[in-house]
């Protein structure tokens, strides 16, 4: 296993909320002092090479890997307890080749229904958010043109937010379908979104309107739109347009590598 490898396995046990591995906490053994008084004085030929071993591990995105074949492996999901009160799993749905991925907490009890993500009254904010903020800048952007998708695939019941070992089960296929599509950029929707791809504890008014980074790819947290919905939250609207504009002028301007 070579020096990339292991740094590919390292991040995906990050991604996966793996962060108390320290090494230097491992005791060394010391040599006693009889051990010591009993070493030869004179040099030892080093004993022959062993011939090499690779290490076969299976890959965090394996090579030619696509949605079709995420889905798959998803099969009729079991592997943690939202599987219990689920009716469908909701996989993700859009352009396959999307410059921008949105990615949302869980679904609800009208994308559990239909099995598609954001299809209820958060969905129809999002979409006019997406194909509103575009249409004011006159830029050629509408819903089917990006990929969206959740932390989870399972409705949580009572619309709670994911647990840690949920969304770890379901992170290793996020992680695929993210590593699949090679968007340009990703907008986390929301808390949950942006703290299961980063890794912090900072808020969503703190992380928003800034650039930040998923394994290279640029990335924007902005509010979910469950959170909009409520009239109290105006000013926060405001700020979600903001985002999004940002967000799209820097995905469809061919000219721009990196973020402003």
């Amino acid at each position: 296993m070579n020096a990339e490898q292991i740094r590919q396995y390292l991040e995906y046990y990050r991604d996966l909320g793996i962060t108390d591995l320290n090494l230097a906490e491992i005791p060394k053994i010391p040599k006693t002092a009889a051990v010591e008084a009993a070493a030869p004085a004179v040099a030892v030929p080093a004993p022959p090479p062993k011939p090499e071993m690779d290490l076969i591990l299976p890959k965090l995105a394996p090579e030619g890997d696509t949605l079709a074949k995420i889905s798959a492996d998803i099969g009729d999901c079991k592997r943690c307890q939202l599987c219990q009160g689920r009716n469908k799993i909701v996989f993700g749905s859009g352009n396959e080749k999307a410059r921008l991925v949105f990615v949302g907490e869980a679904p609800g009890a009208d994308e559990d229904e239909q099995g598609f993500p954001f299809v209820g009254r958060a969905g129809q904010l999002l979409t006019q958010m997406i194909e509103g903020t575009a249409a004011k800048d006159k830029l050629p952007l509408r819903r089917e043109d990006c990929y969206i998708c959740n932390v989870v695939k399972c409705r949580p019941p009572e619309n709670r937010t994911p647990l840690p070992d949920e969304m770890e089960v379901c992170g290793q296929f996020l992680y695929r379908q993210l590593m699949t599509i090679q968007p340009k950029a990703i907008c986390a929707l929301g808390a949950t979104a942006a703290k299961a791809l980063l890794h912090t504890k900072d808020s969503v008014t703190k992380m928003r309107g800034n650039w930040h980074r998923w394994h290279g790819i640029p990335m924007m947290v902005t509010y979910h739109p469950s959170y909009l919905l409520r009239a109290y939250n105006a000013e926060a609207k405001k700020e979600a347009w903001l985002d999004l504009r940002k967000l799209f002028h820097f995905v469809l301007d061919d000219s721009k590598t990196e973020p402003e």
